[in-house]
């Protein structure tokens, strides 16, 4: 698995816990300043949808980016060197 997807995956269930918060409370500041009803559903269903994509789309693009950045920085630098002992 690509950094950019596992990037995209972790960004996307962060989204959905954002969305559900942002949501929630969208809602309920919605009824508490009279709102009809329907748009504060409407609102959190629109961030449990939105902010998942969003988030997910971002940390593609992210991760994505980190990777060439890595690789590119350790082919020129010549990588890194692991030396193991058995213990």
């Amino acid at each position: 698995m690509s950094l950019a997807k596992l990037q995209a995956i972790l960004m996307a269930i962060l989204g959905l816990v954002y969305g559900i918060l942002i949501g929630a409370l969208g809602a309920l500041l919605g009824s508490a300043f009279g709102l009809p009803s329907f748009l504060a559903g409407l609102g959190f269903v629109l961030a449990i949808v939105i902010m998942p994509i969003i988030f997910g789309i971002a940390g593609f693009i992210m991760g994505a980016l980190t990777a060439l950045f890595y690789n590119w920085i350790m082919r020129v630098i010549g990588g890194l060197e692991l030396e193991v002992e058995e213990v």
